[in-house]
């Protein structure tokens, strides 16, 4: 399975921009997808995850600015981030645990990161 991100880049204080990333490759279920992001010097972060059920959970710093979102057919989540700080600067990873087809094994995936600077 690959995790292809998108969506990242500059951004003024205040604005948005809504990242995607699409699952492609084979695989049995996906129970739990979401966005991670890590800050120069700070670890690794869980921003958003939604569950096969659309069940969603949110970061406390992003509650009421950012809005997780999926398409099950396109096996893609979107990450809606509004109002936008300085403080949101980061790289943002996607992630996905699910079901591998060949055993039903618990597996998980990381994509390649993508960059969002929010200037001030």
């Amino acid at each position: 399975v690959q995790l292809q991100a998108s969506g990242g880049g500059l951004v003024q204080a205040g604005g948005s921009l809504r990242l995607a990333c699409a699952a492609s490759g084979s695989i049995f279920r996906i129970d739990l997808m979401g966005w991670y992001r890590q800050a120069p010097g700070k670890q690794r972060e869980l921003v958003a995850a939604i569950t096969g059920g659309s069940s969603t959970n949110y970061a406390d710093s992003v509650k009421g600015r950012f809005t997780i979102s999926r398409d099950s057919d396109k096996n893609t989540i979107y990450l809606q981030m509004n109002s936008l700080k300085p403080e949101d600067t980061a790289v943002y990873y996607c992630n996905l645990n699910g079901r591998r087809s060949v055993d039903r094994s618990a597996v998980a995936y990381w994509g390649k990161g993508t960059q969002v600077t929010v200037s001030s």
